[in-house]
């Protein structure tokens, strides 16, 4: 695309989105499953034609299986994943104690790898990091979310409710232009949704693979035309705070399907 083209079709999105200058829960928080068309919300529905399914199995393997110089599992120290870390998934991000650091379920697991097992950290978006990851975000399956977001945290959401006001990239769009003022509207083919994190990690038909939150807030920066930032940087953790926080009663349903 030339550079006048680009532009154009920049001024094109502005111009059918509205401005926000909120950042607040919505009144109805929708599942992101909502947006979907109905072959897709049916494909989620079904767990033996879910493709993110095969990357539990990746995970439970991973999970009874002995790592790293001390030769221990996942399930040495939490026991079978079937019963292991109920409703732990619900809590994060959250701030690790008397470290002020905020950490998510990927950064969490890769935490334990390293101090645990004395393994090598998984790479982001590895078949391995995503399975440990689906298996433990299964866990807390339909229930909602409980972020803390005061004390050491309250900085660190509030960056992440900043961040979702503040005009971004080439397009100079905001995450509440869209995902707050014109849900329900159609945009490249799309309706556009809440912005909820409800059903990360998701399996996403355009990648034709399961992808964490951070790969999909990494699509919508190189939409936005905007600085694409690393995995678990500070403010895509700030980021999925804030939209853990904004789903509100929504409970996790991950793993998701998405166009």
């Amino acid at each position: 695309m030339t550079r006048w083209g680009a532009t154009l079709l920049c001024l094109g999105i502005a111009s059918v989105l509205s401005v926000s200058a909120r950042a607040e829960r919505p009144a109805k928080p929708q599942p992101g499953r909502d947006f979907q068309s109905a072959e897709t919300r049916k494909l989620e529905a079904d767990e033996a034609a879910n493709p993110a399914y095969l990357w539990l199995e990746d995970g439970r393997r991973l999970w009874r299986h002995p790592a790293g110089a001390a030769n221990r599992s996942c399930e040495s120290c939490h026991g079978a994943s079937e019963t292991a870390l109920t409703g732990v998934a619900a809590r994060y991000p959250r701030v690790v104690p008397g470290t002020g650091r905020l950490v998510n379920i990927e950064s969490r697991i890769n935490d334990c790898r390293v101090t645990r097992q004395e393994a090598p950290a998984f790479k982001a978006e590895s078949t391995e990091l995503l399975g440990l990851t689906l298996l433990v975000t299964l866990r807390s399956r339909g229930m909602p979310r409980q972020v803390v977001i005061d004390g050491p945290a309250a900085p660190i959401f509030e960056r992440g409710r900043t961040l979702w006001m503040t005009r971004q990239g080439q397009t100079n769009l905001a995450c509440s232009q869209c995902h707050d003022d014109n849900v329900g509207k159609s945009l490249r083919g799309d309706r556009i949704s809440q912005g909820q994190s409800d059903g990360w990690p998701a399996y996403r038909l355009e990648w034709q693979s399961l992808g964490s939150l951070h790969r999909r807030l990494r699509a919508c920066s190189l939409g936005t035309r905007a600085e694409v930032l690393d995995y678990g940087s500070d403010d895509y953790l700030a980021l999925e705070l804030y939209l853990a926080w904004r789903g509100g009663s929504l409970p996790i349903s991950s793993p998701g399907i998405r166009r």
